[in-house]
């Protein structure tokens, strides 16, 4: 078992997640656009048929981990597994549905230091500092993102029907990169009360870089889905870099 110092704290690996709330939506964008987005990591976008690719953007509620409270925005795309073999529309269709693929972490801002300092030192998970308003509760899920008084995006997502809880929780590598090194994370995580529905987010990008960034994917516009999750808990290994 390893152990990481951060802001002079001992944090001991795995890294666990006890609580967390979460709501997500999902969007089809063109491949070819994602790919040169995160062409800067060395991985390949995960190709759907129609020359499409899969981005999330998500807002976590960070109630009880080992990481301490704290809010979090993610913007992810599904990607190819590096171990993976020659890249085809139906290999990548089947890692998709047998969980081979992989999701890389393209923006992570988070509202607290010590999140900060543990997600870029541990993972190489791209953190910054950032604003948050997020309601995690109702029947209406919003999350307002803002950095240095620019609005970045304002997602609103509507709860859907339940989702039948798996008996064993899902488990990802999770790709990051920063300083140059590409790296993956095994990501283990058990939602409980999730509830999903075609489309059901609502979208409004502001005049930050990194909603231009969203733009440039063709955002926004209708989800495939939005999702909540009422109760996650999550486990994070130990970076490899790749």
């Amino acid at each position: 078992m390893s152990t990481h110092t951060v802001l002079g704290k001992e944090v001991q690996m795995p890294v666990r997640i006890r609580l967390a709330h979460a709501f997500m939506a999902t969007y089809s964008v063109p491949a070819a656009a994602a790919q040169r987005l995160l062409e800067y990591s060395g991985l390949e976008i995960l190709r759907l048929p129609g020359g499409r690719a899969m981005c999330t953007l998500v807002f976590v509620d960070y109630v009880d981990g080992d990481l301490g409270p704290y809010n979090e925005f993610g913007v992810s795309f599904m990607v190819r597994h590096h171990t993976a073999g020659p890249a085809s529309t139906l290999g990548d269709l089947r890692a998709l549905s047998t969980g081979g693929a992989g999701v890389f972490i393209h923006r992570l801002p988070v509202d607290g230091e010590f999140t900060l300092a543990a997600g870029r030192g541990i993972w190489g998970f791209p953190k910054e500092i950032a604003d948050f308003d997020a309601r995690h509760e109702g029947s209406m899920r919003r999350g307002v993102l803002q950095q240095n008084g620019q609005l970045i995006v304002d997602l609103t997502v509507r709860p859907g029907l339940a989702v039948p809880q798996r008996r064993k929780g899902s488990s990802f590598d999770a790709y990051s990169h920063i300083d140059g090194v590409t790296r993956c994370t095994q990501w283990q995580m058990e939602p409980s009360g999730m509830r999903a529905r075609p489309g059901g987010a609502e979208l409004s990008l502001g005049e930050h870089a990194w909603a231009d960034e969203l733009r440039s994917l063709g955002l926004p516009k209708h989800a495939l889905m939005a999702s909540t999750v009422d109760r996650l808990a999550m486990t994070f290994q130990d970076a490899t870099p790749i």
